[in-house]
Order: C-alpha cells, then sequence, then structure tokens
C-alpha cells in the first residue's frame, strides 16, 4: 500500500463511487470509506418485507443512470449491469380510467393526451429529439464550466427549463397533458409552480423518448455493485462498516472526496459555518409493499408501465407538493410508484409483485401516512389493500435513520427552490471545491443536483484531478 493515498472518498453513494473510479482509472491511489456494511447510498436493494421479496429502500427507476454520460463511458455491463425497459416509462391515470403516457414513441405519447394537445407536445419536444448526448452532458454539468457542447440547444433547453412547470404547460389547453407535466416536474420535490421545475419535467419526458425509465435487473443495488465492482478492477479499494467522524480518522491523503451532505462536510473536516446557509427541503413517506398479485389499476396503461403516478390534476400536485413544503400533514398526497417486478420477475416470488410509493411529507415530519397513501392508492387501483402480504413504511426519520445523507428525510439533499435551484452547495466557480484546499464535495448536493446518474462524482473527480496535477 502507498505511504500515500491519493484521495480518500467518504460514503459509497453513486457519486462517491464515481468519483473513485474516475481517479482510479487514471492512475491514483483510492481508498473509499463507507459507514454501512454495504455499498449503495441511494441505490441499494435491500428484504425489507418478506424472504424472496427484493425492493429498493430509495431509488428505483433510472432514466438517468442509463442516459448518464458518466456511467456510459464506463464498461458497467461488464460488471453486471443490465437494464430493463417496461413496455410503457410512465402511465399517469385519471379518474375515468384513461391515461396519459411516456412512451419511446414521441406519437404515441402525444396522442395518449388527447388530440387537443397532442400537436403542442411535439412541438415542445421536437427541437431536443435525437439530442439526448449533447443535452445530457450539457445539462448534467455545473452552468460556468466553460462553453456546452451545442450552445444553441443549451439556450434554447435552458429558456424552456428556467420556467415553472405550471407557466411551460400552459401551451396545453386539456387537464391531461397539464396533469401529466406537473407530475414530472413534481420530482424536483418542490411545488410545481417553482423555478426550474419545467426543466425538470421536460428532461423526465426526454429521457422516456430517448433512453427510457428502466430498472436494474435484480435491483438497484446492481449499479451501485457493478461501480464498486469496477473501481476494485482499476486498483481502488473499499472499506465498508467505517463510520468517519473527523478528518484526522482518515490515513493521509493528497485529496478528501466527500459523498455526504454539506452539514456533515462541515463538521467532520471541521469547516465551521460554511454551509450554514443551505437549506433542505421537504421529506418523503415511502411504503414497500410485498403484493400477492399485480397491481389492479383501473387504467389498463397503468398495467403495463414501471411507473406509475398518482394525482390526476395539476392544481391536485402542486398543493400536495406545497403543504409538505409549508410544513402540513399530508391530506390528499401525490404519489410516485414503481413496479419493478413487470419488468424483472426475480424481484419476489412467482406471480408476486414488489410495489414501491411514496408522497411528499413535511422535513422530519413524524405522522404516519400510511392510511392517506392507501387512500389514493384505491382511488385508482380498487382492491389494492387485499393484495397487500406486507409493508416496509419509511417516514423522515428512518429514511434519516437510514441514510445520513438524507438531512430530515431530505432525499434530494437540499431544497430545490430559490437559487439554491442552480447555485449549490453555496456560489462558487468550482462548487466542488471546499475553503480546505484537500477537501471536496461529490454528493447531490452540488450540480447537477439527485438522482443516480453519477454525475457530481464525475465533476468533483475532475476538478479533484486538475488540482492533483497542478500539485
Amino acid at each position: 500500500m502507498p505511504s500515500m493515498l491519493d484521495a480518500v472518498v467518504v460514503g459509497a453513494g453513486p457519486n462517491g463511487l464515481t468519483a473513485a473510479v474516475e481517479l482510479a482509472r487514471r492512475g491514483f491511489a483510492v481508498e473509499v470509506f463507507e459507514a454501512a456494511e454495504t455499498v449503495g447510498g441511494g441505490a441499494r436493494t435491500e428484504e425489507l418485507t418478506l424472504p424472496g421479496f427484493r425492493h429498493d429502500p430509495c431509488s428505483a427507476v433510472h432514466p438517468l443512470g442509463i442516459g448518464s454520460p458518466a456511467f456510459n463511458a464506463m464498461p458497467l455491463a461488464r460488471h453486471g449491469l443490465e437494464w430493463l425497459q417496461p413496455e410503457l416509462a410512465l402511465a399517469h391515470p385519471f379518474p375515468d380510467g384513461s391515461a396519459a403516457v411516456l412512451t419511446g414513441s414521441v406519437g404515441e405519447s402525444a396522442m395518449s393526451l388527447g388530440a387537443e394537445d397532442a400537436g403542442a407536445y411535439r412541438r415542445l419536444v421536437a427541437p431536443y429529439l435525437g439530442h439526448w448526448d449533447t443535452l445530457a452532458e450539457d445539462f448534467l454539468r455545473t452552468p460556468w464550466d466553460g462553453l456546452p457542447r451545442d450552445p444553441y440547444r443549451w439556450v434554447r433547453f435552458g429558456l424552456d427549463a428556467l420556467q415553472p412547470a405550471t407557466l411551460l404547460s400552459r401551451r396545453f389547453r386539456g387537464a391531461k397533458a397539464r396533469g401529466l407535466f406537473a407530475g414530472l416536474g413534481a420530482h424536483a420535490i418542490a411545488p410545481v409552480s417553482g423555478l426550474a421545475t419545467g426543466g425538470v419535467a421536460l428532461l423526465f419526458a426526454m429521457a422516456a423518448h430517448e433512453m427510457g425509465w428502466p430498472v436494474p435487473r435484480g435491483g438497484s443495488q446492481a449499479i451501485s455493485d457493478a461501480l464498486a465492482s469496477y473501481m476494485r478492477e482499476q486498483g481502488g479499494t473499499i472499506r465498508t462498516g467505517t463510520e468517519v467522524k473527523r478528518l484526522d480518522e482518515l490515513p493521509p491523503a493528497r485529496a478528501y472526496i466527500f459523498d455526504t451532505s454539506p452539514t456533515a462536510l462541515a463538521r467532520i473536516a471541521g469547516l465551521g459555518q460554511a454551509y450554514s446557509g443551505y437549506r433542505y427541503g421537504a421529506s418523503c413517506f415511502k411504503i414497500d409493499y410485498a403484493l400477492s398479485g399485480p397491481v389492479p389499476w383501473t387504467a389498463k396503461e397503468a398495467r403495463r408501465a414501471g411507473t406509475v403516478h398518482i394525482g390526476p390534476t395539476a392544481g391536485e400536485i402542486n398543493s400536495a407538493l406545497s403543504a409538505a413544503v409549508a410544513g402540513r400533514d399530508p391530506s390528499v398526497p401525490f404519489l410516485i410508484t414503481a413496479q419493478p417486478s413487470l419488468v424483472d420477475p426475480s424481484r419476489a416470488p412467482e406471480g408476486r409483485h414488489v410495489f414501491w410509493a411514496y408522497g411528499h411529507v413535511p422535513a422530519g415530519w413524524e405522522g404516519d401516512a400510511t392510511d392517506v397513501i392507501e387512500r389514493q392508492l384505491e382511488r385508482f387501483a380498487p382492491g389494492f389493500r387485499d393484495l397487500v402480504l406486507a409493508r416496509a413504511v419509511a417516514g423522515p426519520p428512518q429514511l434519516a435513520a437510514r441514510n445520513a445523507n438524507y438531512v430530515g428525510g431530505d432525499i434530494a439533499c437540499g431544497a430545490f427552490s430559490g437559487l439554491q435551484t442552480v447555485i449549490r452547495p453555496k456560489l462558487a466557480r468550482v462548487p466542488y471545491a471546499t475553503a480546505h484546499p484537500a477537501v471536496f464535495i461529490c454528493s447531490s448536493a452540488t450540480p447537477p443536483g439527485p438522482g443516480v446518474h453519477g454525475m457530481s462524482g464525475h465533476h468533483a473527480a475532475k476538478a479533484v484531478w486538475r488540482r492533483l496535477r497542478a500539485v
């Protein structure tokens, strides 16, 4: 072992592992420290309910994973990562039994919105079709990191992306298109009337058309395991079950990279109040189900979709997110649900299914949203409760206990509001650098933000190797 490492990474989530891989590939000596017994962070798979039912405690469906420039530059398939595409990426059901859908076909998606909005939807996505590679590279980065690869589309997408989802969807006449768009924007975990939620909606829609919304065979753990395997192949070392409380507990290294919340980084690295202005957002109430059969959706499209959004109208969706951000108890939640065993039967015993659902609740909320979530599910899948064999419930305290990066249960590691939507964790030309010249941050608190795509780790690694080369 070298007397001094080039880099130590704290946290083996997708961003920490990506940063480690990027440095190890360039010949640097790298070691990763992870508090949990297994790697993964927000990309894990565990038997949470009954034996043989393999659940994803956090992320399950990965449009930005299959579309990630960082992941696509690595031979992850050789390390066991296989993407499985459901028949439909997304279904958004309505009370009349119909549904809007997102699929690989823009035409099919547009027609599901009704004749009144099919043309408007086609016009909205047309400028970006066939340009996922440059769009992803230009938008999954920090805005001031050199010139964009495709300046024309970067500016055009940026003008759309900065708008609230509610404003961008004004070009639609009907409730279906507006509802679908609001549901996509709600992935920001912020009211869809907020700045830049239109960009989140548009990015997810484009991902559905260009890359799909797949699940990894075997569960999200497959992404983390593939990254870890590739990192070890490059000569890196991973130490699990090792919590880091102070910088001086780590071996000597030329750089330290933290896949942690800014708060934890400041505490461990002795940076005082460096991130005292950083704000965390609303949380989630998540339920993992073991079911005796597939979800009995009224809308037939929902029975073929990997992801189903529950909350028909843009108004209902915005109210649900606004309530969570304002600290109010959930009454009619907007639900994001996933049914991975539809496309990957290995996730549950034969004929059985795993199902994953979450609604939004205030940060640190200690109530129980099981009943309001299941009432909302029963609205669109009557008889759902009769299929439940077991459920694993996690509110904000459980989410925060499971993953230290989820402060107050915020799975996005930072509020998506105001200037923090584009400037995180604080205003800096290199947001991955800190006041300590050898300490860097690579978590979802840095650009481009949350999602299992490894791009924060990729960009942080770039900042680190520039510094290591300079030194």
